[in-house]
């Protein structure tokens, strides 16, 4: 098999979400030609967000692709090359650094910007993958639309899930918020006003099972329940079941490269996207877990870009 030679850049830019876009914009800008490769979900979590109504500048609701093709097409126009390849290697400890993809690819960079998102985790059952998309979601503000005057459960205990569950209060008839412990993770503000929802009933100590519904057309009609305590099953009739138990972030890639936390994300200095590699910079989700919004995202993709400038110029 013939190999593609070697592609260098200045600038390699890992993941096509707001934050890679926005590094993407700037580096492009500032003459560093900058090669973004845009992973396997082009356009990042928004990708699969319908509505955008926080996003700044749209006074109009937009939809989440439409913005993504939008921050592509400004990123190409002023000079990124966007290539399609999925990175199955990064070597970080030769300079310049490499990354190597799916098809064996080679890239090679002297600065790295990590923008390759978080993805939300999910329960692993297998009834929950089978009625993914139809009636099972782990995005209540993608969602939540669809089930208008009907029945839903939120799973977790978090600050999403108190806000996915309230969140859907605007449509829902009734929302079960279903966690496994004896009381919440979320804030407290969160969790009075969560308590003072009529609309919403809360399930303790308990975890789903399975989800059950109908084959064809797909759609669910209910969940089983097991309380961890008296593991005692019961079942639940539903029309939607929305997980909200965290994210992960991808970054399978740089361990034992690159300084993550517990979790598995980035590290980088206070108000800087500098990892503990000087010249590799981590921006988005990546690296954030407590805003995690598209609007914080692209800040830290801009700032990214500005330091790999700094770095470059030196």
């Amino acid at each position: 098999m013939s190999q593609n030679p070697t592609k260098h850049t200045k600038v390699l830019i890992l993941g096509s979400g707001p934050a890679g876009y926005t590094a993407a914009v700037y580096a492009a800008r500032a003459m560093l030609k900058p090669i973004l490769i845009n992973g396997v979900e082009p356009g990042g979590q928004l990708s699969t967000t319908t509505d955008v109504e926080n996003y700044p500048g749209f006074a109009d609701v937009i939809q989440g692709p439409w913005l993504m093709e939008q921050m592509k097409k400004q990123a190409t126009t002023v000079g990124t090359e966007v290539i399609e390849d999925h990175i199955k290697e990064v070597k970080l400890n030769e300079k310049p650094f490499k990354a190597i993809g799916d098809g064996g690819q080679v890239y090679t960079a002297d600065s790295l910007i990590i923008s390759t998102g978080a993805q939300a985790r999910w329960l692993n059952i297998k009834s929950e993958q089978e009625f993914k998309g139809f009636g099972v979601s782990a995005c209540a503000t993608c969602d939540g639309f669809f089930f208008k005057g009907k029945e839903v459960a939120v799973v977790g205990g978090g600050n999403a899930a108190v806000e996915e569950a309230m969140f859907l209060t605007k449509f829902a008839s009734k929302v079960t918020l279903i966690h496994r412990r004896d009381k919440l993770r979320a804030e407290k503000l969160l969790q009075s006003r969560l308590m003072n929802n009529k609309k919403i009933e809360i399930v303790w100590d308990t975890i789903v099972e399975d989800v059950f519904g109908e084959k064809n057309p797909k759609n669910v009609k209910g969940i089983k329940i097991k309380n961890v305590k008296t593991n005692k099953t019961s079942e639940l009739k539903i029309d939607g079941l929305f997980i909200a138990i965290g994210h992960d972030p991808a970054t399978s890639l740089f361990k034992g490269q690159l300084n993550m936390d517990k979790e598995g994300y980035l590290i980088t200095k206070p108000d800087s996207t500098v990892t503990n590699i000087p010249g590799v910079y981590a921006a988005g989700d990546v690296k954030d877990k407590i805003f995690r919004q598209a609007v914080t995202a692209a800040g830290m993709g801009c700032i990214a870009a500005l330091e790999a400038e700094k770095f470059l110029s030196h």
